[in-house]
């Protein structure tokens, strides 16, 4: 531990601790806009100088460490000034279009121009006028709005290790772009949406889709029907003023009905359903011989992206069961259109997902029309767009009723809600895969190995049968290589694989903290949400997916039995190696 001084005030901090962090300590915040927690910090914008007492030499807070009897100031009328020529510099290569901005209320650099005041322009304006990249399905690039803090870049290659981004040119002429500067929708992005979570202006955005979705609700001929992912019913509430974590779900049910949707469905249901089919799918690769072991979950559409492209090897170990969004698609202009007694190709379809990756996911490949009405998810909105909606509305979310979902695919177990963050789809497939392989209810069906933060998590799952399976959760793109060579090494040399079953998820903490959530994610921001869908889980009436009675009901009716021939006719895909670069 080291002792020093912030401001007058005495504060002791752990050696090698940032000025910037141990400020925190003493509540002062100290303004920043390349500096993310979630990141290296790399001291590239410079507006968090402060300077030692006594001293005229600033240092930047974001990357030096606190020394034993420092005597820290970090305000003084010196360091305020230049702070606010920085700001006004950057200022300087920004379009003054904020009422257009996607990013105007959450922009990271109007605050702080708002709180230093700055009210003139004293520097003369140069715009380099970059074409705005709009190729990608989900994610728009506009450079002119870059404020070159690098924290794109830095998620993109250092926490998902894409490198689809990178900074092209120098000096007030550079700018960010994609790969090789080819078109975003050509390069080897994912689509995860890190870059526009961790942006902190207008210069990466999701895809906005809402004036699609207003036509369609305004549309007599269609019937709109809607879905709510896992990680939205978390994360929602904090566009309105509640803490991370907040439970929501039967308010947005409501909301959606005010909006105009005629119908509402939950996407967990499909979670359920996902699990039946991956489920009976382990069960059969575990028993017979010659399967590709081990499995690996398919129901991130990034990592789908991302292993098409540079683990193309492992397509045979991939699940071949769709996401919970494009089951639940499928189902619904399959199964539930013609029970409602409507014309599957005037039904509506929408998504509402914390991912930016789901709006590409959509359109993938033609299994995603397997209901013969078109796509089966027709457009995708983000948590962040579904806000926008309820507020231009008019709607005060959090002072409407409780509403329930539709029948019968709405209900849903707590093996569902867990979808929504790591280690969940793990969690939620053992559950039924114990009762599939053994007939038998679990104990005690909290499997806390596959929670948590850590990168990569490994286990053992004993059935109590004899059958022992090993498993590994991954999250964030950036640790799965991890997973992935030691599966290629044992594979290499004929050994039996180090792991049966695997779950992967691109973005830190699952679904929970995706690309289209709100935006100010940290790991404080992410326990919080995870504890929510925990909570979620724990109050629900059913807690594995074997036993939602609504489950049961759709294969009685109309699937049949899981992993039959129905089932894949719908529930499944399949996988096809990809270029890194279109051509």
């Amino acid at each position: 531990m080291v002792n020093i001084t912030i401001n007058g005030k005495a504060v002791e901090v752990e050696e090698g601790t940032t000025i910037l962090n141990a400020a925190k300590k003493v509540n002062v915040k100290i303004p920043t806009l390349c500096y993310n927690p979630d990141l290296p910090p790399w001291a590239s914008c410079g507006i968090c100088i402060v300077r030692m007492a006594g001293s005229p030499r600033m240092v930047r807070a974001c990357t030096t460490p606190c020394e034993n009897n420092m005597n820290i100031i970090t305000h003084d009328p010196e360091i305020i000034a230049v702070r606010r020529t920085v700001l006004e510099l950057i200022l300087s290569n920004h379009p003054n279009d904020c009422l257009q901005c996607p990013r105007n209320g959450s922009c990271e650099l109007q605050t702080l121009a708002e709180e230093f005041g700055i009210r003139e322009a004293p520097y003369k304006k140069v715009m380099n006028s970059l074409p705005i990249d709009d190729s990608s399905p989900a994610i728009v690039l506009n450079p002119d709005k870059c404020i070159r803090c690098g924290r794109c870049v830095k998620v993109c290659q250092e926490v998902q290790n894409v490198w689809a981004l990178e900074f092209l040119g120098r000096g007030i002429k550079g700018k960010i772009a994609s790969a090789a500067d080819a078109p975003l929708g050509e390069s080897p992005c994912i689509k995860c949406g890190q870059c526009a979570a961790h942006c902190p202006v207008g210069a990466i955005y999701e895809r906005d889709d809402t004036l699609k979705v207003w036509n369609a609700l305004q549309n007599p001929d269609l019937h709109p029907v809607v879905q709510i992912a896992p990680a939205v019913r978390v994360a929602l509430a904090e566009e309105f003023g509640l803490e991370p974590g907040s439970i929501i779900t039967k308010k947005i049910y409501a909301a959606l009905r005010r909006l105009g949707f005629k119908t509402v469905f939950d996407t967990n249901f499909s979670a359920d359903l996902t699990i039946m089919e991956e489920g009976t799918e382990l069960v059969k690769r575990l028993t017979e011989k010659g399967s590709d072991i081990p499995l690996i979950t398919s129901c991130c559409p990034a990592w789908v992206d991302y292993m098409e492209k540079y683990y193309a090897d492992m397509i045979p170990n991939f699940s071949t069961a769709k996401s919970p969004q494009q089951m639940m698609g499928a189902m619904i202009k399959a199964y539930w259109a013609g029970k409602a007694g409507l014309d599957p190709a005037k039904v509506y379809s929408v998504s509402v997902m914390p991912c930016t990756a789901k709006k590409a996911e959509t359109r993938r490949n033609d299994d995603m029309k397997s209901a013969g009405a078109g796509y089966d998810v027709d457009i995708v909105l983000t948590t962040r767009e579904l806000a926008r909606m309820i507020k231009q509305a008019g709607i005060e979310v959090l002072k409407l009723p409780d509403e329930e979902a539709d029948n019968p695919l709405g209900p849903y177990t707590g093996a569902g809600t867990i979808f929504g963050v790591t280690g969940g789809v793990m969690e939620a497939a053992v559950r039924s895969a114990y009762y599939l392989v053994t007939k038998k209810e679990l104990a005690d069906v909290n499997f806390t190995s596959a929670r948590g933060l850590e990168g990569v998590k490994e286990a053992e799952v004993d059935f109590g049968n004899g059958t022992k399976i090993r498993i590994a959760v991954a999250h964030q793109m950036g640790n799965i290589a991890a997973v992935l060579d030691k599966i290629r090494e044992a594979r290499a040399s004929g050994k039996e694989s180090p792991y049966q079953f695997v779950e992967v998820m691109a973005c830190r903490g699952g679904c929970i903290a995706g690309g289209g959530q709100p935006y100010g994610c940290t790991d404080d921001v992410r326990s919080r949400r995870t504890a929510g869908i925990y909570k979620d889980d724990v109050q629900s009436k059913y807690r594995c997916s074997h036993q939602n009675p609504f489950i049961k009901q759709v294969y009685d009716e109309f699937l049949g039995e899981p992993a039959g021939h129905k089932a894949h006719q719908l529930l499944h895909t399949k996988y096809v190696e990809r270029e890194l670069y279109v051509k």
